[in-house]
């Protein structure tokens, strides 16, 4: 395939994995907060609402390792497809449990949902699969973008959901689960017939091409890749902890507003400017990021969150203080998931790409399960505010971390 038809078909690519991230952003929303508003009301208990955040984050490390290996075999096209397909199972059973108030069926359901954010993840990496493009930071941070439509109005068909729910005699609170199902089945078709020709395999096909030998996919491979690549091995670290920290915060929101008197239209508002902040700014993180640098652009991030875990945390009494705390926490994310990503797209051979997105990603959600599953105890143990106080531990590590890599990079 020659320059100009790589061109014209990263161009398409990058258009349907936008449209793929639209759809899939509805079901964002409804994953975490109102998940986690059900694991209370079926357990009973506070302690169990960390319990979404774990399970849905969980569900993302452990199906990001075989969509990964399915992008390697197949292509994206297929691995996308699938990953959408299972987020409408993990929907079906979240409605089951609340039908049936099984806890352990609420727990798979958010398992399953969890291949909904993998599939998220692995897209922006596609967008970067061909050689084609010299603007790398810029078409992941657009695909990231994308999300923001679905993501933001997502929350806000919290209320009309629930309307829709009731009408259909649905169990409470399961309502906005119908859109997760809609948007992801669209989704799936948008993926399984717009990414043709696909575009890894399209690559995959350049490399073999160059009679360059294949590598192997394994976790030792995609390790050993990473360790003698310190940036790769860098970004994969400050993603992570960025990303503790977010799900830590925003999965007790929903819980803390609900214990203060908030409604639920009020508490899908509060996490729509959260996603707004998550994925509406990204093109400019992208293109700080170009300029400035990824490693210049994390430290941005950091900042930000650090500003966000204040603002949240000393104005927990106040719904608008909680609510520009969690846009700063938003942003705060994306600046440092859009920079590290693109630090780490930039940093592994293609050979490797696929395998050691695919444990980037595990890891990634792994910290967010650990972050959701020790934030439903802190919050009953020290409130809000002690949550986001707590909440800076991780923040302190990714700016000595960064620190040394910039040390590194001087020396």
């Amino acid at each position: 395939m020659n320059k100009e038809a790589l061109e014209k078909l990263q161009r398409r690519s990058v258009r349907v994995l936008t449209a793929g991230q639209v759809l899939s952003g509805f079901g964002l929303g409804s994953t975490l907060s109102i998940g986690a508003l059900l694991a209370e009301h079926i357990s009973g208990t506070a302690s169990w609402s960390g319990a979404a955040a774990t399970f849905s984050t969980l569900g993302a490390a452990a199906w990001a390792i075989p969509l990964s290996r399915i992008a390697y075999r197949a292509g994206r096209r297929k691995s996308l497809a699938t990953g959408a397909a299972l987020a409408i199972s993990g929907a079906g059973f979240v409605i089951l449990a609340a039908a049936t108030m099984q806890l352990w069926i609420l727990l798979l359901g958010l398992f399953l949902l969890g291949a909904g954010s993998a599939t998220g993840l692995q897209a922006r990496f596609a967008a970067t699969d061909l050689p084609s493009s010299k603007t790398k930071g810029k078409d992941l941070s657009m695909v990231v973008w994308a999300t923001t439509f679905g993501a933001v109005i997502g929350p806000n068909l919290f209320g009309p959901g629930e309307v829709l729910g009731n009408a259909l005699g649905m169990p409470s609170m399961t309502g906005p689960f119908l859109i997760t199902i809609t948007a992801q089945a669209l989704a799936t078709f948008t993926f399984w017939f717009g990414l043709r020709p696909d575009p890894l395999l399209v690559a995959m096909q350049a490399e073999v091409k160059t009679n360059q030998p294949v590598a192997k996919r394994s976790f030792g491979a995609a390790f050993a890749t990473l360790k003698a690549n310190p940036k790769a091995g860098y970004a994969v670290a400050v993603i992570s902890l960025s990303h503790m920290v977010m799900v830590s915060v925003m999965s007790m929101t929903p819980v803390h507003m609900e214990h203060h008197g908030a409604v639920l239209a009020l508490v899908g508002f509060t996490i729509s400017i959260h996603i707004a902040g998550m994925y509406a700014f990204s093109p400019i993180f992208g293109w700080l990021s170009d300029k400035l640098g990824k490693i210049t652009t994390v430290l941005i991030g950091q900042a930000i969150l650090i500003a966000a875990l204040l603002v949240a945390g000393l104005g927990a009494d106040s719904f608008t203080s909680v609510g520009v705390g969690l846009f700063l926490l938003g942003l705060g994310w994306s600046a440092a998931t859009v920079s590290g990503s693109a630090l780490l797209a930039e940093s592994v051979p293609l050979d490797q790409k696929t395998n050691v997105q695919g444990v980037s990603d595990s890891t990634m959600m792994l910290a967010g399960a650990l972050g959701g599953a020790v934030s439903g105890s802190i919050l009953a143990a020290g409130a809000f505010l002690g949550l986001n106080m707590a909440a800076l531990a991780p923040v302190c590590i990714a700016l000595a971390i960064t620190g040394l890599a910039i040390r590194k990079q001087n020396a």
